[in-house]
């Protein structure tokens, strides 16, 4: 289901369909991010969409939508997700435990907390209520984005038809175990991309 709406959104819109998938996911929509970024890489390792276009129309997409949930809760502070957080499916819930862990690892919980499926719709409001600096807000959130995109992208792109295996992984071993990953596709596409092709059979 999710792969023929994810095919619907990029037949009628493209790569602006991609960037508002992840604005609207990351501002809290419950939309399944990483399957719609795994299996847009799948369809870049066979053609179907440009790898650059699509990875930075992710990144715009998750970069904006956690500067739009920042700027919410710097301006708005608490009460407005005490009164619309169930709006945009921010459970009382997950509102406490991502507290919790905003108070245990702070601005940090703003990259890893991409990884957190449901604690990453909420860090950005969290660090514009703290009144966090907007500096210290885009290192973190930035950086953040740069390498969940390139996670998901760049394994489905790597796995090509099995792109789905990714999820038995998630699965088996828990969001975290992705960060184990990162290394691995950072050395691959620099040694795809700095591979010298073989001149007269050498």
């Amino acid at each position: 289901m999710e792969t023929q709406f994810i095919l619907e959104l990029l037949q009628n819109y493209g790569y602006i369909g991609i960037f508002l998938f992840l604005v609207l996911g990351i501002a809290g929509l419950p939309l399944p991010d990483e399957i719609m970024m795994t299996f847009l890489g799948y369809l870049t390792s066979i053609r179907q969409l440009d790898f650059t276009w699509t990875y930075l129309s992710a990144l715009l997409g998750s970069a904006s939508g956690i500067t739009i949930s920042y700027i919410l809760g710097l301006k708005l502070g608490y009460p407005f997700l005490k009164r619309y957080g169930k709006k945009i499916f921010i459970t009382p819930r997950r509102l406490r435990i991502s507290q919790l862990l905003f108070r245990k690892y702070g601005s940090g919980l703003l990259f890893i907390g991409y990884f957190i499926p449901g604690v990453r719709h909420v860090t950005a409001y969290l660090a514009g209520i703290s009144k966090m600096s907007v500096t210290r807000f885009a290192l973190f959130a930035y950086s953040g984005a740069i390498i969940w995109c390139a996670t998901f992208i760049g394994l489905g792109h790597l796995l090509g038809a099995n792109w789905e295996l990714i999820f038995v992984f998630l699965h088996r071993y828990g969001a975290y175990g992705l960060l184990l990953l990162v290394p691995i596709l950072i050395w691959f596409f620099w040694s795809k991309k700095n591979r010298k092709p073989l001149r007269n059979g050498r």
